[in-house]
């Protein structure tokens, strides 16, 4: 594997939870010391001792069931999520495909949120005016283009945020669920971009629970099950002992 621009070392990922305050706040003060202890016990571990790397320019599949704890790792690569316990190292810009579309603001338009958005990913005004029309045509949604986005369908939003994203030359790409977005023609489209960023080296790391879509695109997978690395290899074996893992509909 070439060096490693993603590293987890032992990372475990706890989630405390919240309870209802009973017997008032001078209750909870007169009883601080351990009503501390009863919060800090009260967590829910999402991932434990998680260990890997991501080479530069591989493509990484994550698969598992709902809840597994992959949007969480994906969360902690893009640095919205901190461990509780361990280190995680980034190497890179991380462009994130993740909320497609969560960034934009509703009373700008579709334009205007591309400047903006190209931006907030790190790029000057210039390098992003250069892209513009290639960001326009790849979005394909018309005149909207120059709508303020509260007059879009959320697939249209999608689509833009896709195509804002995959424009602004990335170096590592973090994908949730990539192909529910739009129709099945710009699924394809969205599908055949990340096989042409694997063709130019750009670094990938993609969650969905499309075992042809990993197969397709993905160098090698991991299998998150019960807050660990269940499995970890060739893309073909991995999604296979998944696959078979599940039980008959």
């Amino acid at each position: 594997m070439s060096a490693p621009v993603i590293t987890f070392r032992s990372v475990t990922k706890n989630y405390t939870l919240y309870h209802e305050l009973r017997g008032g706040i001078k209750n909870f003060l007169f009883r601080l010391p351990k009503a501390i202890k009863q919060i800090r016990d009260s967590s829910y571990c999402v991932l434990k001792d998680i260990s890997f790397e991501v080479g530069s320019g591989e493509t990484l599949g994550i698969i598992g069931r709902n809840g597994a704890g992959k949007s969480t790792l994906l969360g902690l690569m893009a640095g919205i999520l901190r461990p509780s316990a361990g280190e995680v190292e980034v190497n890179g810009r991380i462009t994130p495909l993740l909320e497609l579309g969560g960034g934009f603001h509703p009373d700008l338009t579709g334009i205007d949120n591309i400047m903006l958005n190209g931006v907030l990913l790190g790029l000057s005004r210039k390098a992003v005016t250069r892209k513009l029309s290639e960001i326009i045509k790849f979005a394909d949604i018309g005149d909207y283009i120059g709508q303020p986005i509260r007059t879009y369908s959320s697939g249209m939003v999608a689509r833009l945020g896709f195509s804002v994203a995959a424009h602004l030359d990335p170096e590592i790409i973090l994908a949730d669920e990539l192909l529910a977005v739009g129709d099945a023609d710009f699924n394809k489209k969205c599908l055949d971009k990340m096989s042409d960023f694997k063709r130019s080296g750009v670094t990938i790391v993609f969650i969905s629970h499309s075992m042809e879509s990993i197969r397709k695109i993905c160098d090698r997978v991991i299998w998150i099950e019960g807050h660990k690395i269940k499995m970890a290899g060739d893309a073909g074996a991995v999604t296979g002992a998944y696959k078979n893992s599940r039980p008959a509909i």
